[in-house]
């Protein structure tokens, strides 16, 4: 492999202007969440990432994560399965996309709009992928002559020949991975670019676990995932990080309530026969829980709790809590909002997750030598091409040395 050209490094002044685009709330909200952050690293305490899908990957918050595991603020990460299998390929890539149906595909293969991608790559990287994937070059001629548009997203997914290769693949990581007794994620991790998630989890021995509700999606990887190890091992590996955890951040993700139950969680969730038959559980109790999302009803559900205890009232008396709060009720409101010791952090990830690292590398006194910024912004955009240039997709050979 090429040697890496190192990140652009962080520009902190940009950050500080950033935090002004931030509510006071917002602000207030985030040096809470940074306080007991501090507070736990400080005595030996571990955090817990909860990560999300798309938002996470566009934003370079899954970038920025993986820093903080290499930087030992960040001791463990659950995802998604299209997390998964986005770092695998690399994290971001460019694609070009054109009309499928010019190219020859056939159109009832195609997406919504017959769409079809082609993965932007060198020669030699090219070449490189054709030695592990028998490559249709008539296909890649006709997409490279093709009228389209360039853009950036989520690396494999529907490109041409990346993604392919990453369904492919999938079925190599399964094997040595119940080969080993192994996770597939930790096995892909060994195969991983050091700057994803997953290759920094397996570099540092820190766990990388899909979640049992973000199983679905990412394709032949999400099943793969799943395959792996079974689902009562999953629920006690993601039971065991989370009830170590004395922080636990939940970054633009949905079902938490589910990821926390487990269905070994006693304090919110459902793990209370589990707990009568003497089985391992954990508990919320007394952790810290923040959660950066854009739902405003999050938020005054949140407040509401905080004002009159208002859900637990609403749970006590059996109330419908969707009608008592007029907002669309997610399930995860609930506990979330019923944990003592959670944060509320209204506000785009893109923007929360840097001025939060900044903060935290402060009064840590840790260096970091990545943050990530706004992808609308032109940090962002420059943080978005030094991606898809430089974060690699995950080594066969690498893996296979390293696992085999």
């Amino acid at each position: 492999m090429r040697a890496a050209a190192p990140p652009p490094p962080p520009d902190w002044d940009a950050v500080e202007r950033l935090e002004k685009t931030l509510s006071p709330v917002a602000l207030e909200r985030i040096e809470s969440a940074v306080e007991q952050i501090v507070e736990a690293k400080q005595r030996g305490g571990k955090v817990a990432v909860v990560t999300g899908s798309g938002p996470n990957i566009h934003e370079g918050v899954t970038t920025l994560v993986a820093e903080l595991m290499r930087a030992g603020i960040v001791d463990g990460v659950t995802t998604s399965s299209a997390v998964i299998a986005h770092e695998m390929a690399g994290v971001l890539d460019r694609v070009k996309r054109v009309d499928g149906r010019e190219v020859g595909v056939a159109g009832a293969l195609l997406p919504h709009g017959g769409s079809f991608e082609l993965t932007e790559m060198t020669g030699p990287a090219l070449a490189k992928l054709g030695e592990e994937l028998a490559l249709d070059e008539g296909l890649i001629e006709r997409l490279g002559q093709a009228p389209g548009r360039s853009v950036i997203k989520a690396a494999g997914n529907l490109g041409y020949p990346m993604g392919l290769h990453m369904e492919r693949l999938a079925a190599v990581v399964l094997r040595l991975a119940k080969k080993r007794g192994e996770s597939f994620e930790l096995v892909a991790g060994m195969g991983a670019d050091e700057r994803t998630m997953l290759g920094a989890g397996a570099r540092s021995g820190r766990a990388v676990l899909v979640t049992i509700p973000q199983l679905v999606g990412g394709g032949a990887v999400g099943l793969a995932i799943g395959d792996s190890i079974s689902i009562s091992e999953r629920s006690e590996r993601l039971a065991a990080m989370l009830g170590e955890a004395d922080v636990i951040i939940e970054s633009a993700v949905a079902l938490t309530q589910e990821i926390h139950d487990g269905p070994f969680e006693t304090h919110t969730g459902h793990g209370m026969w589990a707990a009568w038959d003497g089985q391992p559980t954990w508990s919320l109790e007394g952790k810290s829980l923040v959660r950066i999302d854009l739902d405003p009803a999050l938020e005054k559900v949140w407040q509401a709790e905080r004002d009159d205890q208002g859900v637990q009232e609403a749970i006590n008396s059996g109330q419908p809590k969707t009608k008592l709060f007029e907002v669309p009720f997610r399930m995860e409101m609930s506990g979330f909002a019923r944990l003592a010791g959670s944060v509320a952090v209204t506000g785009d990830i893109g923007a929360v997750w840097p001025v939060m690292a900044r903060r935290l590398a402060k009064a840590l006194g840790v260096e970091l030598s990545f943050v990530s910024h706004p992808q609308d912004t032109a940090l962002g955009q420059s943080m978005r091409e030094w991606i898809v240039n430089e974060i690699q997709p995950m080594d066969r050979e690498r893996m296979l040395s390293t696992a085999g």
